[in-house]
């Protein structure tokens, strides 16, 4: 019986745009795609997301991987609250389970400078019934140990949750634990799929 439904934030219940992010400074394509490089689709990402280093280290990462644009990383990251857009869909979608009896939480790699500058984006959080975020238990998905500590927290049973994340490997953690999974594309598409889960046990 499901009873839980388990969100990630980036691309499912906000939008991770830091392509048009990059591209709102003016610079010329090739700089971006530098930032990018070294940034979002950079393995030091995980280091913002993993909490253990100060956002300064993080940031000093991602200058050694291409220390001829330092000013530009410099620039692009002094504030950051452009990175990631509100999902209007994201507290009715919420709410919508809650009427129907189910609870929501949320399970999401997220760095701490992110909640801060992008809190707008986040207005969804106090219609959840709780959850984690990455930096603050020095842990991140895919890995087993982010998900049993959600279960612990919430005193959650795996085969009673649903988890919709925008990633495969996330996905298939989840579902190596116990829980349902659905790999977020749109809305409706994950909507659509989570009814049909939810219709099937009714």
């Amino acid at each position: 019986m499901i009873k839980n439904i388990v969100f990630d934030i980036g691309n499912v219940l906000t939008v991770f745009c830091w392509e048009k992010f990059f591209c709102s400074f003016g610079y010329p394509e090739e700089i971006v795609e530098r930032i990018a490089k070294a940034t979002a689709l950079n393995a030091s990402w995980n280091e913002y997301d993993r909490g253990v280093l100060s956002d300064e280290e993080v940031l000093e990462l991602f200058i050694d991987q291409d220390p001829g644009i330092e000013k530009e990383l410099r620039e692009v990251n002094r504030n950051i609250s452009g990175i990631l857009e509100r999902c209007d869909y994201a507290i009715p979608w919420i709410e919508s389970l809650h009427e129907k009896g189910y609870k929501v939480y949320y399970l999401s790699n997220f760095f701490r400078k992110a909640e801060v500058e992008c809190a707008h984006a986040l207005d969804f959080i106090p219609h959840t019934d709780g959850g984690i975020l990455s930096y603050k238990e020095k842990l991140i998905k895919p890995d087993e140990e982010i998900y049993q500590l959600l279960f612990k927290r919430f005193g959650l049973i795996p085969q009673e949750c649903v988890f919709i994340d925008d990633r495969s490997d996330n996905c298939e953690t989840a579902k190596r634990l116990g829980m349902k999974a659905i790999c977020f594309q749109d809305q409706a598409q994950a909507q659509n799929e989570l009814a049909l889960l939810l219709n099937k046990q009714s």
